[in-house]
């Protein structure tokens, strides 16, 4: 148990001694998720799940999507393991959408603006980035990129909107 206590404490730790002024080291609060709206995490999830479902229809974006990635929507395989890979990616949201309300909680953040400016950065900083990264170097088309990475950066924005106003 103490080996399990020592290394949660040192993934939660920053030694700001590092920086020379500081000689101390700053250990994020344990009770860190008490601080932030659950049902908040909740709705903001769900919205930006949904907003998922309207990008990738026919109604924006699947037609295209569906060809740069050079998946036959027609084909029985290709919606095999569908319920899996919705439910993970409902989880990966939740996990961004705590992300978004640490940030709220800590920064201290609240209303419209304050959710469209994190949204923003973290859908631009960590979600964009990211899927470029990745796309480049798998040799992904252009257009792919914009319309994952759009829906990264407006699901943040979304997001982070709900949680700053709750």
């Amino acid at each position: 148990m103490r080996f399990v206590k020592e290394n949660c404490i040192f993934l939660f730790s920053f030694n700001l001694s590092v920086f020379g002024r500081f000689k101390t080291n700053l250990y994020m609060n344990p009770l860190i998720f008490n601080n932030i709206h659950w049902l908040a995490i909740l709705v903001a999830s769900i919205a930006y799940f949904v907003f998922g479902a309207l990008w990738y229809s026919k109604v924006l974006f699947a037609n295209k999507w569906l060809a740069l990635i050079k998946i036959d929507a027609s084909d029985s395989n290709a919606t095999k393991g569908m319920a899996g890979i919705m439910g993970t990616s409902f989880i990966t949201i939740i996990v961004t959408c705590i992300g978004l309300a640490i940030l709220v909680a800590y920064l201290p953040l609240s209303g419209f603006v304050h959710g469209l400016k994190l949204g923003a950065l973290t859908g631009t900083c960590f979600g964009i980035t990211s899927i470029c990264n990745s796309y480049l170097y798998e040799k992904r088309p252009i257009g792919l990129h914009f319309i994952n990475g759009g829906y990264t950066l407006i699901g943040n924005i979304i997001a982070a909107v709900i949680i700053c106003i709750w």
